[in-house]
C-alpha cells in the first residue's frame, strides 16, 4: 500500500475527529482546517481549555481530551512537537476506539509516534488534511 493509499484510507474512514489545539480566532489554521473538516460531513469536537464551553462547529469546545465522551476516529494535534507525547497519552487514556493520531503540517515527533503505533493507532505526522483531502481527490 502506498503512503497515498493509506493516507486515503484513514481519510475516508474518519467521521469524528478531536481537533487539539482548535482556535476560536478565524485567521488561525486550527480554526480554518476544522471548518474545512466540518463543512465536509466531519464531526469535529475543538479541544482548546481557554475556550471550554463555547459553542463552536454545532458542539461545545472542551477544555480536553478526558473532557470527550463519545467516540472519536481521529486526534488532529495543532500543539508544538514538545507537546505531542502528552497529548497521545491523553488520547490513550481517554479515547477507547482512536484509531488515528494526526500531526498537522510542521508537528513530528519520533517517541510519540512510536508510542501510539505500539497501541495500535496509526499515526501521520507532518501534514494537513485539508491539503491532502484534495490533493488525493476525496
Amino acid at each position: 500500500m502506498t503512503e497515498d493509499d493509506r493516507l486515503r484510507r484513514i481519510l475516508t474512514g474518519t467521521r469524528t475527529i478531536a481537533v487539539v489545539g482548535w482556535s476560536p480566532n478565524p485567521d488561525r489554521p486550527s480554526h480554518r482546517v476544522a471548518a474545512f473538516l466540518a463543512g465536509r460531513g466531519c464531526r469535529v469536537i475543538p479541544v482548546n481549555p481557554g475556550a471550554a464551553g463555547q459553542a463552536a462547529l454545532g458542539t461545545t469546545v472542551r477544555a480536553s481530551l478526558a473532557d470527550i465522551d463519545e467516540r472519536v476516529d481521529m486526534v488532529d494535534v495543532f500543539r508544538r512537537s514538545a507537546e505531542v507525547p502528552a497529548v497521545v497519552e491523553d488520547a490513550l487514556a481517554h479515547l477507547p476506539g482512536l484509531r488515528v493520531v494526526w500531526m498537522q503540517l510542521g508537528i513530528a515527533h519520533a517517541d510519540a509516534a512510536a508510542r501510539a503505533r505500539a497501541a495500535g493507532l496509526e499515526v501521520v505526522e507532518d501534514r494537513c488534511p485539508a491539503i491532502e483531502i484534495p490533493r488525493l481527490g476525496l
